[in-house]
C-alpha cells in the first residue's frame, strides 16, 4: 500500500528536470549524500537490527527507516529541504505490555530546512527549520501517541575528501494523550565521513537522544561502509555497518547492525 510519501515523492521526481545520464560521478553523489542539506533528491530505506535489551536483555528489534528526502527551489539563493523519517517496527521480547512481540509504524519525525544554496565564505554550509513529531505509530507499545514540534538546525563543513559537521532538533509534545509521558527530547548527530573514492565512503557519527524527562541519554555510535553504484538503470548508494550504545536505558540494546539502500534521483 503506497503511502503519502510515496505520492508526494512521484509528483515531484515526475516534474523535476533531470536524467541519469546527467548524473556526476560517484565521488559528487557520494559527497552530496554526506551533506544532509544537499540538493539531492533520495530516497533511503535504513535496516536496523538491535540486539539485547527488552525484558529480559535478550530482546530483538528490527526498524526499517523510510526516509525520503526531496528539495524544493524557494528562490535564486534558497532551497527547501523535506527530510522524512517513518519507522516501520518489528520487535521480539522488547516490552511486557501482554505480547512478546509487536509489529507496525512507529511515529514520524517531519524536519524542514531552509538552507542557503551557496556556502558562507567560510565554506560553512548550514540550515535550519522546523520539526514534528507525528503520531502514526498503529500500536501503543510503538508510539508516544503525542503530537510534537521543535527545531531542528544542521551546520557542516566539507573540505577535500572530508565532510564533518552535526545535526540535531529538539522537540516536545503540543498535544496528544493525556494518560502517555510527556515528550521533550533533544537529538545530537555529530558526524564525519570520508570519501575514500570510487563512490567508497566510511561514515563515523553518532545519533544520540537526551530525554529531559527521564534524565536519559541514549548514545549510539553508528560506524559504515557505503558505495555508491548503478543497478541497471537505478543510481544507488549501498552501506553497511555496526552499531554501539555507549549510553543507554536499562531495557535498551546493547549493539547492531545496519545495512542501507539509498535510491538516488541527480537532479
Amino acid at each position: 500500500m503506497r503511502s503519502i510519501y510515496t505520492y508526494l515523492l512521484l509528483a515531484v521526481t515526475t516534474s523535476l528536470p533531470f536524467s541519469l545520464a546527467q548524473a556526476k560521478n560517484p565521488d559528487d553523489i557520494a559527497k552530496q549524500l554526506a551533506n544532509p542539506v544537499a540538493a539531492l533528491i533520495s530516497v533511503p530505506f535504513q535496516n536496523n537490527f538491535d540486539f539485547g535489551g527488552g525484558v529480559d536483555d535478550d530482546g530483538f528489534r528490527y526498524t526499517l527507516n523510510v526516509q525520503p528526502v526531496i528539495p524544493f527551489d524557494l528562490s535564486e539563493d534558497w532551497n527547501l529541504i523535506s527530510r522524512t523519517i517513518l519507522p516501520l517496527v518489528y520487535q521480539d521480547d522488547f516490552v511486557n505490555d501482554g505480547g512478546m512481540s509487536q509489529t507496525g509504524t512507529g511515529d514520524t519525525v517531519q524536519s524542514f530546512f531552509f538552507s542557503p544554496k551557496a556556502p558562507t565564505s567560510s565554506g560553512m554550509i548550514w540550515g535550519v527549520g522546523p520539526a514534528f513529531l507525528l503520531p502514526t505509530g498503529s500500536n501503543d507499545s510503538l508510539s508516544a501517541e503525542k503530537w510534537g514540534a521543535g527545531a531542528t538546525a544542521v551546520a557542516l563543513m566539507q573540505a577535500g575528501p572530508w565532510t564533518y559537521g552535526a545535526l540535531a532538533n529538539h522537540i516536545r509534545d503540543v498535544a496528544g494523550e493525556d494518560n502517555r509521558a510527556d515528550v521533550r527530547s533533544t537529538f545530537l548527530q555529530p558526524f564525519l565521513v570520508y570519501g575514500a573514492g570510487g563512490g567508497w565512503t566510511y561514515a563515523l557519527n553518532t545519533e544520540s537522544t537526551y530525554d529531559h524527562e527521564a534524565d536519559q541519554w541514549t548514545v549510539p555510535i553508528n560506524f559504515q561502509v557505503n558505495k555508491v553504484t548503478t543497478i541497471g538503470s537505478q543510481m544507488v548508494q549501498l552501506g553497511g555497518g555496526l552499531r554501539y550504545y555507549a549510553e543507554a536505558p536499562s531495557n535498551a540494546p546493547d549493539w547492531g547492525l545496519r545495512f542501507n539502500v539509498i535510491l538516488l534521483f541527480p537532479r
